[in-house]
């Protein structure tokens, strides 16, 4: 018998079959890219707000279907699913109300006839919501409880998978992907937070970018002048790439792997090393307006601004956090990454252009939580038991970014760093008429501990398969379409087409899910001289080809 791990993340969903008896991990199956139109968690919940809850639902379960007919396994095989994500997606997938995660507001909830929807551990026969789509007859899908209703099992598990829970120091734990989770613990007390960092932080909405995947640049290393490329190999882990001048893009020395793109963790050292090494003395402007890594890889002054956007979210919710909490700076002892981006990041980059404190006396580096703990849930059911009882000791107090002035003030003065190059003497000076306490200077010397090479240590003896394409067609009808043909060109990610049926008069636009940046662009709604494309009336094309 098998059982299966998933981890249904912001930026793309990741699954791994394992032998119950052996408890032997057997395959891994990823996603690049996330099935919802959107680059991140409030983009997933418009979508679903505006088109429809069942829409989105099963947009997630035909996706769960393609990476659970990659393992393979006869469907009476598979005797349990355990599931981890943030209450978004784990609301979604379970097809539960959304509401309440959408409408902060007790009156306007009232209104809607929202109350008391409890996100608690779960466990259902999986045909409850796989029937007619992949039906399991013995299988049973556990999902893990959250803290609360707006901190769910994504904020759980890196809490409980690293030593965050445990430690008596005061100590930070982020996390990192889109939507960047976060908590603070100082003693008892625990405050979570969440940064709607968006796609750049994993080489999302980065032109040369990609997510962490085999072919991804995730670092950089100085040598004689010249930069040399980490690329991650075809089982993550990272391998010596080419060695190239970035202001020319002449390669130097060929390297054993050749890099594809760039995922966020790569950015950032492209950022902190153009920095350190002189090519950037006002931020974003780069040579030329550009570094060359690679034949067609290039980070633009766009693509600085980008990333600046994310690491300023996730820095000015780090800092907000401790401001709120009262704590010294100085007293942040630990501060532990996990996810992708916490996995492959060089940390003395990201420390030394904020995405982690700088100040914190030790940084760890821990893999994808969330994967870890649906793991053992998967393999021990009683470990719901352990985790359901942790999660009602922890008293967290969740601050809301969205409503916090402290947060907003830190965050213009990133976002003017970021895209006008303010000098750090004026950010202080900033904070000072903001009264906020300035921060510290960066520790010349801390302690980094990196637990694991890959972010998903173990991908199995058949390996890791990556889904590039999920191939999920939205289709909605455009009565009034004169076939101009100026949505298809206006969309940055080539994700919509205009059709005609054979047979048919009338004309459809077939948007592809995965591809679509959703309510962050709505190009093709703006652009169309008769106003016929409509994203609330999309529904799932029978056929998932174009």
């Amino acid at each position: 018998m098998y059982v299966i791990s998933l981890d249904l993340g912001t930026s793309g969903f990741r699954s791994q079959l394992i032998d119950l008896d052996k408890k032997e991990t057997i395959k891994t199956v990823i996603t690049m890219g996330h099935p919802l139109p959107g680059g991140n968690v409030m983009d997933h919940l418009d979508f679903a707000m505006a088109t429809g809850e069942d829409v989105a639902h099963r947009l997630m379960i035909e996706t769960v279907k393609k990476i659970l007919e990659k393992f393979d396994v006869e469907p009476e095989k598979i005797e349990r699913i355990a599931v981890c994500g943030n209450p978004i997606q784990l609301s979604l997938f379970q097809n539960m109300e959304i509401r309440d995660l959408a409408y902060a507001g007790e009156n306007k909830q009232k209104s809607l006839g929202v109350k008391d929807v409890k996100r608690e551990a779960r466990i259902f026969p999986a045909n409850e919501i796989f029937k007619g789509i992949f039906e399991m007859d013995n299988c049973e899908i556990i999902v893990p409880p959250a803290i609360k209703h707006e901190i769910g099992a994504d904020a759980l598990a890196m809490m409980l998978e690293t030593d965050f829970i445990h430690q008596t120091e005061p100590c930070l734990v982020t996390d990192y992907g889109t939507n960047a989770e976060m908590a603070l613990k100082i003693g008892d007390r625990i405050m979570t937070a969440s940064a709607a960092a968006g796609p750049a932080i994993e080489g999302q909405g980065i032109a040369c970018g990609m997510l962490a995947g085999p072919g991804a640049i995730s670092d950089l290393t100085v040598e004689n002048g010249l930069w040399r490329l980490t690329v991650l190999d075809r089982t993550m882990s990272p391998g010596e790439g080419p060695l190239v001048d970035p202001v020319t893009g002449e390669i130097a020395e060929e390297g054993g792997l050749i890099p594809k793109g760039i995922t966020g963790t790569g950015v950032i050292s492209t950022i902190a090393l153009a920095i350190r090494e002189g090519l950037m003395t006002k931020i974003p402007e780069l040579p030329n307006g550009k570094l060359i890594l690679s034949e067609n890889i290039m980070i633009s002054n766009k693509d600085v601004e980008e990333v600046g956007k994310a690491i300023g979210a996730i820095r000015a919710a780090h800092l907000t956090l401790m401001v709120e909490s009262g704590m010294k700076f100085e007293d942040l002892t630990y501060s532990y990454m996990s996810g992708a981006t916490g996995t492959y990041v060089n940390a003395e980059n990201a420390r030394y252009i904020g995405s982690v404190p700088g100040f914190s006396k030790n940084i760890i580096q821990f893999g994808n939580t969330s994967l870890g703990l649906a793991r053992k849930i998967a393999i021990d059911r009683s470990k719901l038991d352990e985790v359901i009882g942790i999660a009602k000791k922890i008293q967290a107090d969740h601050l809301m970014m969205a409503t916090s002035e402290t947060f907003k003030d830190i965050y213009i003065c990133e976002l003017s760093k970021w895209q006008q190059g303010m000098p750090e003497d004026v950010y202080k000076q900033m904070l000072e008429m903001y009264k906020i306490p300035v921060f510290p200077e960066n520790i010349k010397e801390v302690e980094i501990e990196k637990r694991v090479v890959r972010d998903i240590d173990d991908v199995g003896k058949l390996g890791l398969e990556i889904v590039k394409d999920i191939g999920i067609i939205l289709e909605a009808p455009v009565v009034d379409c004169i076939l101009c043909h100026k949505c298809e060109q206006e969309c940055p990610e080539d994700a919509v087409i205009i059709i005609q049926k054979d047979g048919e008069k009338e004309r459809y636009a077939n948007v592809d899910s995965q591809h679509c940046l959703g309510t962050s662009c709505r190009r093709c709604v703006a652009i169309c001289p008769v106003q016929t494309m409509n994203h609330k009336i999309l529904k799932i094309r029978k056929s998932s080809k174009k």
